[in-house]
């Protein structure tokens, strides 16, 4: 039997520009974002290309420019958790007695600009409606985004398109 310890995944800290607005929750980082050390690392993840139609932060860039553009644009990343154990790089697989929580409502107190939150996926929307949203510091508005990890590819990278603009248009009203 494996030692559990040993499938204990530890995920990245968040990355927060100089003023955010908004703040993209993932769920934990695959397999792939560990290894290459990069939120949505997996080269078919649908994240960057959307995230290069609606900010200039595409996969083409390197992976330092993209995530600047999104902190100027005013988007901070992080995931529901910081650490857990699962096999592979499914939600699915994540073993509930595991997880370890980032410190969202720490992170919203220091940052009072960030005025929505947006999960990328129904596992995140789960983790973070189960066990942060009552221990905000203050109410915000939460919106559940189609995953855009290549598990999900039941809709077309069109159609998470779509959905996602959202995000700019949450971040267009000022």
């Amino acid at each position: 039997m494996p030692d559990p310890a040993a499938m204990r995944l530890c995920g990245f800290p968040p990355l927060v520009g100089e003023r955010p607005r908004v703040l993209v929750l993932g769920s934990m980082p695959g397999a792939a974002s560990l290894a290459a050390l990069e939120y949505y690392g997996h080269p078919r993840n649908a994240f960057w290309p959307i995230m290069g139609e609606l900010f200039g932060a595409g996969p083409a860039l390197p992976y330092a420019e993209r995530t600047a553009r999104l902190g100027a644009a005013g988007v901070a990343l992080w995931d529901v958790l910081a650490a857990c154990r699962r096999p592979g790089s499914l939600d699915s697989a994540i073993e509930p007695d595991s997880i370890e929580l980032n410190d969202i409502p720490g992170l919203l107190a220091a940052q009072p600009g960030i005025r929505h939150v947006f999960c990328n996926g129904t596992a995140a929307a789960t983790l973070l409606r189960r066990h942060v949203l009552g221990r905000l510091p203050r109410a915000l508005p939460w919106t559940r985004l189609p995953s855009t990890s290549p598990a999900h590819a039941g809709r077309s990278l069109a159609d998470k398109l779509a959905a996602w603009r959202v995000l700019a248009d949450t971040l267009a009203v000022d």
